[in-house]
């Protein structure tokens, strides 16, 4: 087999795999903890064992599908903290897009942190044990904030220490008040994005950019 058919064949892999993320997102949109196999498989129009051939197993279309939406929000954040705005401003437009995003899809949300509410049998949902599988998104949501804030922040000796407490305790912050949020509405999104902001600015508004560094 030739280079230039190798290529082609893996283009056409990568796409058909797209297509079927796709109909994933389209049963997760609409039962979210409840998306079935089976149901995903329907959709896309093959048979079960041929999903379980593209992703190895329930646990591969779940990881497949969380980077797929991680990957998406990562990238929404890091736009807001790159804005062209005070500090204040993009510390809440960040704050506001995470939660922006869980409330404008809440069952892709519901899907992905609480997977195991789809229950348990075969045919209803996945199955998922909620920490095996949910809280590896985090811990990367945290590593990756952290890195922004070493990155930018000017936090003294043990900087680093530092950072990753910060970006793993404000992921914690964001995941533990916006799923309490989105479940009660206690109040409005923009309540909620300035009570955050207002627990985290003393040090931050405190902290200076670090020299050298594209600023925050």
């Amino acid at each position: 087999m030739d280079t230039t058919q190798r290529t082609d064949q893996q283009r056409s892999a990568d796409r058909r795999r797209r297509e079927l993320l796709e109909a994933a997102d389209r049963v997760v949109l609409r039962d979210g903890p409840g998306a079935s196999m089976n149901a995903i498989a329907a959709e896309a129009g093959i048979t079960k064992p041929i999903l379980y051939r593209h992703f190895g197993d329930k646990g591969g279309l779940y990881a497949a599908l969380a980077k797929r939406h991680t990957d998406a929000l990562l990238g929404a954040l890091r736009a807001a903290l790159d804005a062209p705005a005070e500090r204040r401003e993009r510390v809440e437009a960040t704050l506001d897009t995470y939660l922006a995003a869980i409330e404008a899809r809440p069952q892709v949300y519901r899907f992905l942190m609480h997977p195991s509410e789809g229950g348990a049998q075969s045919d209803r949902g996945l199955g998922f044990d909620v920490g095996a599988y949910s809280f590896p998104l985090l811990r990367r949501m945290g590593e990756e904030l952290a890195d922004v804030i070493e990155e930018r922040v000017d936090l003294g000796p043990g900087g680093q220490q530092s950072a990753r407490v910060w970006g793993h305790g404000i992921v914690g912050m964001m995941h533990a008040a916006g799923d309490w949020w989105l479940g009660e509405r206690p109040c409005s999104r923009a309540d909620l994005v300035r009570a955050l902001a207002d627990l985290l600015w003393g040090r931050l508004a405190a902290a200076g950019d670090r020299a050298g560094g594209p600023g925050f």
